[in-house]
């Protein structure tokens, strides 16, 4: 990272004789640094305007997705599950939802995406698979209500779990599939949601994941490969599912990130010529010249880091060697717990820097992209939402808490709806799929 030089302050000399993802890294940052800049430069009132969340625009954006997509959209004909599941979970997020007639279609195409023999294609027709599955799912728990939860056969999904399951202890993601962290997640989630989890299912997973953790602490998509962020997530969430987390070597996997954040963060600090004083407590006051300094910033030395690893690390220690007696009769309520529990940690990332860089560098006029430069679209806005939501209640120790003014970047309007981190569905709707689940026994 030493040797990298921004394109904001390279020469064109320098430029050339970067590579090709160097080049376009420094264009984005270059991009990203006007763009913050810009912000700095304009009145307080004229940044809170800035800072709105363009939500009926966005609400538009994606209504409209349902009813009529563009011809390069034909790449995606084996996806529409996922189609369904951003542009309805976003939806959901922006505290919307579909009118009748919708719903129903959608509950209906997904249902004609169903295999008879277990799990969910990409179309009609077409073969299950996991990814897709996970998808469709989702976006029926998204939908909610009977006709939508109903609709899942979940005796024939469990028989195609089993059919994806690999001695190894992972999952294929389809029939002579690849078997990766991927499939674990998305087989492990739909598992746990629908209420379907059992030994038979979690048998080895757990030793499947440890096996992909690399010695940076991430976590890979297949043992021997680099870690990388999606699949870190996939063997966080699946390991907490299951009720084995504290097999991972937690403290790595957490000063990894966080030495990763605050290194990116020193970088922009640099660039932009601030003080370099992280700030990784929640925001206290909501003044705009307080965030502007907090947010371009966020660093709380490694200081803070430290005991958020070593608080992770004594949580291991405990359950380490320990013989989890409780799995079997547990497994199923870990989504729900997980969820309730009170929370004593900080957010290990700057909550406010986060909800900037999507409503400054992310949001369009409808919907939201990658980064400057990119085009807006549903994966993107699906993401970026989300992102938002869990940053927006990062700092609230209760569920049933609302988070508070300051910690709700721009006006307290842009609240959006919580989601479950785990599943990443809106939380009121994973209540009532988790009520219903339990309600109705295979």
């Amino acid at each position: 990272m030493e040797n990298q030089i921004p394109m904001a302050m390279a020469t064109a000399t320098e430029i050339e004789r970067g590579t090709k993802t160097q080049e376009d890294q420094w264009r984005v940052e270059s991009q990203v640094f006007q763009i913050y800049n810009l912000f700095r430069g304009i009145p307080p009132n004229s940044q809170f305007a800035i800072l709105e969340l363009q939500r009926d625009k966005h609400i538009e954006y994606l209504t409209k997705g349902f009813k009529q997509l563009g011809r390069s959209f034909t790449v995606l004909d084996a996806n529409r599950p996922w189609l369904c599941y951003w542009m309805l979970h976003s939806i959901a997020l922006l505290r919307d939802c579909v009118d009748d007639k919708l719903e129903n279609d959608c509950i209906d195409f997904l249902n004609r995406c169903q295999d008879p023999k277990g799990g969910y294609g990409g179309g009609p027709g077409q073969m299950p698979h996991l990814a897709t599955t996970y998808a469709a799912v989702n976006s029926l728990i998204t939908l909610g209500g009977h006709r939508s939860l109903s609709s899942i056969n979940r005796r024939t999904f469990y028989d195609f779990l089993l059919r994806m399951k690999d001695r190894s202890g992972g999952f294929r993601m389809h029939d002579g599939g690849e078997v990766d962290v991927r499939a674990c997640y998305t087989a492990i989630s739909a598992a746990s949601v629908l209420n379907i989890l059992d030994d038979e299912l979690t048998q080895n997973v757990g030793d499947y994941i440890v096996s992909c953790q690399t010695y940076e602490g991430g976590i890979a998509g297949e043992p021997g490969s680099e870690a990388h962020g999606g699949y870190t997530f996939c063997g966080l969430a699946a390991m907490i599912l299951i009720n084995e987390v504290h097999r991972l070597d937690l403290p790595a996997l957490i000063g990894g990130v966080a030495a990763l954040i605050q290194r990116l963060q020193l970088i922009v600090n640099d660039q932009m010529g601030l003080s370099n004083i992280l700030e990784c407590e929640c925001s206290t006051d909501s003044d705009y010249d307080s965030i502007n300094s907090d947010i371009s910033a966020d660093e709380q030395s490694l200081e803070g880091t430290s005991s958020h690893v070593n608080e992770m690390f004594q949580i291991r220690e405990e359950a380490a060697g320990q013989p989890n007696t409780s799995h079997l009769a547990d497994v199923n309520n870990v989504g729900y717990n997980f969820i309730k529990g009170h929370v004593h940690m900080k957010p290990l990332f700057n909550n406010m820097a986060l909800q900037q860089y999507i409503l400054l560098c992310s949001q369009e006029e409808g919907g939201f992209r990658d980064k400057p430069g990119k085009s807006r679209d549903h994966y993107h806005t699906c993401y970026c939402l989300s992102g938002l939501s869990v940053s927006q209640y990062s700092c609230t120790k209760d569920v049933g808490s609302p988070p508070l003014p300051q910690d709700v970047l721009g006006p307290y309007s842009n609240l959006l709806e919580r989601v479950h981190p785990l599943y990443n569905v809106v939380l009121d709707r994973y209540y009532e799929a988790n009520e219903f689940f339990k309600a109705n026994s295979l």
